[in-house]
C-alpha cells in the first residue's frame, strides 16, 4: 500500500514517514500544498494523509483540485479541531478527520479502516496476450512493438481491456467512449472499432477483437 503525507513540519512529518514505513507500508512525504498535489496527481496513491495548514497552498485547495480529478480516499490531520473545520473537510471530500496531537496508534487504525473501505485499485497496465496496455502513460503496444493510437481509440481499447471478456453493447461504447446516445442510423462505432483493429489485430495472427453478431464488441484471447 503507497500512502502520500502532506505535512510541512518537519518533526511531524519525519515522525509519520518513519512510523508508516515501519508498519509496512511505502510512504512519501511532501512539505508544501503545491508538491502535494503534484505528486497526488502524478502518482496512484492508496490513501493520503494531509495537513490542513501548509505553504503556498492550504489543505482544503489541495483536496478541492485533487477531487477534480481523483478520488484517492484522504485523511485530514491538523491542529484546526473546530466542528466547522470539521464539516468543511467533510464537506470538500475528505473521508476522516483526526486532530492533532494524536496518538500513532488511532491513527493506523483509522488507516486502515479506510484502506479495507477502498475499492481495488485498477492496475496501471492491462495485459491481454501479447497486448500491453498502459493506462497511465497512454501507451499501447503488442509483441513489444509500439502502436500509435488517436485519444479516441486509445479510450476505446481501454474499454474493451478492463471489460475483458464481456460483450458490450454499440450502445453502451458510444456512451462510455463518446457520452452520447447511441444512434442505429450511425455507424461511428463500428468504423472505430475497425480502424482499432487496424492497428491492434491487423498485423498479428491472432486476433483479440471480436465481433458478436446482433451483440457488439469483446476483447478475448481465444484459442
Amino acid at each position: 500500500m503507497r500512502i502520500l503525507i502532506v505535512e510541512d513540519d518537519p518533526k511531524t512529518g519525519d515522525y509519520l514517514n518513519r512510523g508508516l514505513r515501519e508498519s509496512g507500508f511505502n510512504a512519501d512525504l511532501a512539505r508544501s500544498g503545491p508538491d502535494g498535489l503534484y505528486l497526488a496527481l502524478e502518482h496512484d496513491y492508496d490513501l493520503i494523509v494531509l495537513d490542513v495548514m501548509l505553504p503556498k497552498m492550504d489543505g482544503w485547495t489541495v483536496l478541492h483540485e485533487l477531487r477534480q480529478r481523483k478520488d484517492t480516499p484522504v485523511l485530514f490531520l491538523t491542529a484546526r479541531d473546530e466542528i466547522s473545520d470539521r464539516v468543511r473537510g467533510l464537506e470538500l471530500g475528505a473521508d476522516d478527520y483526526l486532530v492533532k496531537p494524536f496518538a500513532f496508534a488511532e491513527l493506523l487504525a483509522r488507516i486502515r479502516t479506510l484502506l479495507r473501505r477502498a475499492p481495488a485499485r485498477e492496475p496501471d497496465v492491462i495485459r491481454v496476450s501479447d497486448l500491453e496496455v498502459d493506462l497511465l502513460r497512454h501507451r499501447v503496444s503488442r509483441g513489444g512493438a509500439r502502436i500509435d493510437l488517436t485519444p479516441r481509440e486509445f479510450a476505446l481499447l481501454k474499454l474493451l481491456v478492463r471489460r475483458e471478456g464481456e460483450v458490450l453493447s454499440r450502445s453502451l461504447i458510444a456512451s462510455q467512449v463518446w457520452d452520447m446516445n447511441f444512434d442505429s442510423d450511425t455507424n461511428v462505432v463500428d468504423v472505430a472499432v475497425k480502424r482499432l483493429r487496424a492497428k491492434v489485430d491487423d498485423p498479428h495472427q491472432r486476433k483479440l477483437i471480436h465481433t458478436v453478431r446482433g451483440m457488439g464488441y469483446l476483447l478475448e484471447e481465444r484459442a
